[in-house]
């Protein structure tokens, strides 16, 4: 019993000093390395900063950074420990197949990381609509897009789904053309309905002049006379001429007695039969 325990404890001594200093020394500068790529992402972080370096690509950057030196730093602790990183390399590339199927999605999404970047169809701060949803860029990693809704929803696309899809872009012009449809019944005076959305138009100090406002009848509808607005203004302006042209037509309308007709169906009897129209 005392040469089992003498044993035992001569083992364990042993490991503690060969196997076990390894992992305490691995341990450590994974905890050092872990701190002091913090420390660098920083100061690369404030170096762009200082020389303006655009913010597309200075989050790509930053995430790709973090990510190789991550990688670096486990290999080395893994020498440290005793792990060879040649032989897990070794034991990958035995299970290629599983692990190219495995990454290939992550492959695809930083190929399209690189394309966003290299191409530029958007970039941080840009409203957008891709891949069956739309907000403002708020971040391009290496591997996902990152939007943000009007209403404030966060929202991850894959880079890979980003870069094979059709990109509309809001914001990469300065200007912007407002459209809009304005439904007057028949009867009403169209001189009058185009008068007045002229006035309309000329009083919003936020639409171009040139190019000129254009107004016109666009479509004689089932119900109504559908007039067409045109109007030019600065992309940040969008959404406001948008919502003020509504309100104040809808109020002008209102004032001078015009009718905004609704789809509605005209009932007539006929030898006790009701016909509709």
């Amino acid at each position: 019993m005392t040469m089992q325990l003498e044993k035992i404890l001569d083992f364990s001594v042993n490991w503690i000093l060969t196997e076990g200093v390894k992992i305490g020394i691995g341990l450590l500068v994974l905890s050092i390395g872990w701190k002091l790529i913090k420390k660098f992402k920083k100061f690369i972080n404030s170096l762009m900063d200082k020389k303006n370096v655009d913010k597309t690509l200075g989050n790509f950057l930053d995430t790709f950074i973090e990510v190789v030196l991550k990688i670096l730093l486990i290999m080395i602790v893994m020498e440290i420990v005793g792990l060879k990183a040649t032989g897990l390399a070794a034991l990958f590339a035995s299970a290629g197949l599983a692990i190219g199927l495995a990454l290939q999605g992550s492959l695809s999404n930083f190929a399209g990381g690189v394309i966003i970047l290299l191409i530029r169809p958007f970039n941080v701060g840009d409203y957008i609509e891709g891949a069956g949803h739309s907000g403002i860029v708020e971040k391009i990693s290496i591997f996902y897009t990152c939007l943000v809704t009007p209403d404030n929803k966060q929202i991850l696309i894959p880079n890979g789904s980003l870069a094979n899809d059709s990109i509309v872009n809001y914001s990469s012009k300065d200007t912007r053309r407002v459209d809009l449809v304005f439904g007057v019944s028949y009867d009403d005076d169209i001189f009058k309905v185009k008068r007045i959305l002229t006035q309309v138009v000329e009083a919003n100090e936020l639409i171009f002049k040139n190019p000129e406002p254009f107004i016109s009848i666009n479509e004689h509808g089932e119900s109504s006379i559908n007039f067409v607005v045109r109007a030019w203004c600065k992309t940040s302006d969008y959404w406001t001429v948008h919502f003020d042209l509504l309100e104040k037509v809808m109020v002008k309308f209102n004032e001078e007695n015009i009718s905004i007709p609704y789809p509605q169906m005209d009932l007539h009897l006929k030898d006790g039969k009701i016909q509709g129209n």
